[in-house]
């Protein structure tokens, strides 16, 4: 995610180094550097401008303290102005309405909104503890009702059927009384979306707009559509009374432009980014988080909520159990913890909350790779028998070939994975013995390019 614009002013930094000071002279250079990575990233020109001219107003004269670097005191000021032309602090759906919370889904065509409308319901559903009702007013496209019928059934909310012979506010308006008639907390209405803006379709959601009166009006972009994206909204933004923005396809974002530019250019916030195809890919807008990733620093704190969400409190309490009582970390726990980050969304997810170091890890495996080797890790603890998997110390050389016969791979996979298992116990035996700080201290030996 946004990889190249990271990449660019990572290189940025390391050009101040050996400075005492931040001076007009010395950042005019990482400056007209830190424009240039921007403009690649597709962000538009205003903002750019903006954001060039308050850094440069903060940095020029900025002490640099301690241990700190020119290069990483020129960080904490660009850190800043990017959290805040991306609104400074996450938004959600505003509930403070009387029941149902309308949520009105709008966009151009092949945005993901229908799909975007399942995440949405699946996240408010799970996260805000809500009763959602989804319904479709997209009588033009003969698919989207049944599509948005299937993501309901797989989100696990309730939908209202509509049918393309009738009119739009009144499938709004119908499905709305049967949202107050059956207590739900929150209605999404998913829209028809057009190959571009025109005045017909305009026309139409504003009439929708009207007849339910929506307390959010959510526009939905494609990141990837780059400075497009930002016109787009901005024409949506002029017909419309939006309220936030939702980001898909930010995972696949390379640039940035939409992410960095959008809330500039309509004043409105991103609420939301979709990250991924499955319905668990809508995260909630951080600005300040959203920052950091693009600065390589990570997002420490997204990565916790996930984990959270993808834990099993029960199993994490006996585990925590086993680990105090001297037992220790066996294969049955590694396997454990290998369904547990797929959980997550699998490596790669994690990755990108990673600080960059240690995310280039990620970037060296092929795309499908992490599937795969999840796969066959799990195919070769199956092999074992459960002796083995409690005491590992047991698989010697007969019994690896007999492994890795059952599981239909190499002895050296087999290897490989025994090796695997052996750092991660290290990493266990150091968590409970001195704790997080120690943990880290010690994945630097363990982690390529983390020593360094």
């Amino acid at each position: 995610m946004l990889d190249n614009l990271t990449n660019r002013l990572a290189r940025v930094m390391k050009t101040l180094k050996g400075e005492a000071r931040l001076t007009e002279s010395n950042i005019a250079d990482a400056l007209r550097e830190v424009r240039m990575a921007l403009l690649e990233a597709d962000v538009a020109l205003p903002v750019v401008k903006d954001f060039i001219a308050a850094v440069k107003e903060k940095a020029v004269g900025e002490e640099v303290i301690g241990s700190l670097s020119p290069g990483q005191a020129l960080v904490g000021v660009v850190h800043a102005e990017l959290a805040k032309i991306m609104g400074d602090a996450h938004e959600g759906i505003n509930f403070n309405t009387q029941p149902p919370a309308i949520v009105l889904m709008a966009g151009l065509q092949g945005a993901g909104k229908t799909t975007t409308v399942g995440k949405l319901a699946k996240f408010l559903k799970e996260n805000n503890k809500k009763k959602v009702l989804v319904v479709s007013c997209d009588v033009y496209r003969p698919a989207a009702i049944e599509q948005l019928k299937s993501v309901a059934g797989q989100a696990g909310v309730d939908f209202f059927p509509s049918t393309t012979g009738e009119k739009p506010e009144a499938i709004a308006l119908a499905a709305l009384d049967w949202a107050k008639r059956h207590y739900h907390e929150v209605l999404l209405v998913d829209t028809a979306g057009r190959l571009a803006v025109d005045e017909e379709m305009m026309a139409e959601i504003k009439r929708l707009h009207a007849a339910i009166n929506p307390i959010e009006t959510l526009f939905v972009v494609d990141a990837m559509l780059g400075q497009d994206a930002v016109n787009t909204a901005k024409a949506f933004n002029e017909a419309l009374p939006l309220t936030g923005v939702v980001l898909t396809k930010l995972d696949g974002d390379a640039r940035g432009g939409a992410a960095l530019s959008v809330r500039h250019v309509t004043g409105k916030p991103i609420k939301f980014a979709g990250v991924g195809e499955k319905l668990s890919g809508l995260e909630a807008f951080h600005p300040e988080r959203m920052a950091s990733r693009i600065l390589g620093m990570g997002d420490v704190l997204s990565l916790i909520e996930e984990a959270k969400k993808g834990l099993d409190e029960e199993k994490a309490v006996a585990f925590a159990k086993k680990l105090k009582s001297g037992k220790g970390f066996d294969l049955n726990d590694f396997k454990e913890q290998i369904g547990q980050m797929r959980n997550m969304g699998g490596l790669s997810a994690l990755m990108d909350k990673m600080p960059a170091q240690i995310a280039q890890m990620a970037g060296q495996l092929p795309a499908g790779a992490e599937n795969k080797m999840v796969g066959r890790v799990e195919g070769i603890i199956n092999s074992m028998t459960p002796a083995e998997r409690a005491k590992p110390e047991l698989i010697k050389a007969s019994r690896k070939r007999r492994i890795a016969m059952g599981a239909g791979v190499q002895v050296q996979e087999v290897n490989r994975l025994l090796n695997q298992f052996e750092q991660s116990q290290k990493m266990m035996k150091m968590m409970t013995k001195g704790g997080i700080g120690k943990l880290m201290r010690g994945m630097k030996g363990m982690l390529p390019g983390m020593g360094r």
